[in-house]
């Protein structure tokens, strides 16, 4: 599921919204983010950042994972569905996206437990050109759902490094916002193709990407 790679190609003319009060500020310069996001990333540094996905009223009372040895922990349990941790995909250059992120309450129910396994193949030894391919195929045998209703997964930090460009690094992305739209197509919303804010189309974790505009003029 390489989200990123799609985010990537079409945040340059994505959507727009305005300003929400909420959204968290980044906890760690973005210019000092870790090469590779790994179990070694201090834990609170790992909480604080997983939460800057979120606005002030939903991460609060989050659900808070970290990656540690044996892949994703639980290191706070929350009250109302949110789950917030920092995702990751390899890079062919030897670096780590860093993609933190909240779930509501459906997408935890759905999305993230495929997050969840991604992680588990890692700690197993799956070579990496496999975990993506064996988590969308879990997908189709039925181990994954897509979600059943509409949601967002918060991605509001300023700490979005995503990627991969075109020589395989990773940059900056802006904070937006990624609404389910499983199995939608570009041709589902009017275009001839692939629509340009449509992440992942006909996918079962096909996404709406926003972007976050604090000033639209």
């Amino acid at each position: 599921m390489k989200l990123a790679r799609w985010i990537m190609t079409i945040f340059v003319g994505a959507l727009s919204i305005g300003a929400i009060s909420s959204v968290a500020v980044a906890q760690v310069p973005f210019d000092q983010l870790p090469k590779v996001w790994d179990a070694s990333v201090p834990r609170d540094e790992q909480i604080s950042i997983a939460l800057s996905a979120g606005p002030k009223g939903v991460r609060d009372k989050a659900t808070v994972y970290v990656l540690g040895s044996k892949g994703y922990e639980i290191v706070r349990q929350g009250t109302n569905g949110v789950s917030c941790l920092v995702g990751r995909h390899f890079m062919k250059s030897g670096e780590t996206t860093i993609e933190p992120e909240c779930y509501d309450a459906e997408g935890s129910k759905t999305l993230l437990l495929a997050d969840l396994y991604r992680e588990e193949l890692r700690v197993k030894g799956t070579p990496e050109a496999e975990v993506d391919p064996d988590t969308s195929n879990g997908f189709k045998d039925g181990r994954f759902k897509a979600p059943s209703k509409p949601g967002v997964r918060y991605m509001l930090s300023s700490d979005n490094r995503l990627g991969p460009t075109a020589d395989g690094h990773t940059v900056y992305v802006p904070p937006h916002f990624m609404f389910y739209a499983p199995y939608m197509t570009g041709k589902d919303l009017g275009y001839d193709s692939v629509a340009p804010f449509l992440v992942a189309p006909g996918q079962p974790y096909a996404t709406m990407i926003v972007f976050y505009n604090p000033d639209p003029k």
